[in-house]
């Protein structure tokens, strides 16, 4: 009977090892494959966060080229409203006789304009500030 025992016994710590060597190499497979998911999502994330920035530095280039674009298509109406201007009073200097005298200065934010106009019945000087609606 004891035989029977120590053999039984004997079997059993051998079934143990076996499910625990099965269990082991289980653990160790597992553990590598959570490293290959790891380094997977470590990768796609890498890919999505590049292709933000990408776009992200596309959009921010498309709207400074917009914002260039409506602050030159203004810098242009101010121009051509100030050569139209000029146009007139130049004819006007040679029709009535009188004298018109005026200077423009665009800076970055603004039009200074200012005139002075001597007819017949004396000087009258303008001063005008027109401010550029050029977005900071």
């Amino acid at each position: 009977m004891s035989t029977i025992k120590v053999q039984a016994w004997w079997r059993g710590t051998l079934v143990c090892r076996a499910l625990l060597h099965a269990a082991l190499r289980a653990w160790v497979i597992q553990c590598w494959w959570r490293m290959i998911l790891a380094k997977l999502m470590e990768k796609r994330r890498h890919v999505m966060l590049e292709t933000f920035l990408k776009e992200e530095r596309a959009a921010v280039r498309l709207q400074s080229w917009v914002r260039m674009w409506h602050a030159r298509q203004h810098y242009c109406q101010v121009l051509s409203a100030v050569r139209i201007i000029q146009a007139f009073w130049r004819c006007h200097t040679c029709t009535s006789r009188g004298l018109i005298k005026g200077h423009y200065r665009v800076t970055t934010r603004e039009l200074h304009l200012e005139l002075e106009i001597l007819l017949g019945s004396g000087p009258c000087i303008m001063t005008e500030c027109i401010p550029l609606p050029i977005k900071q």
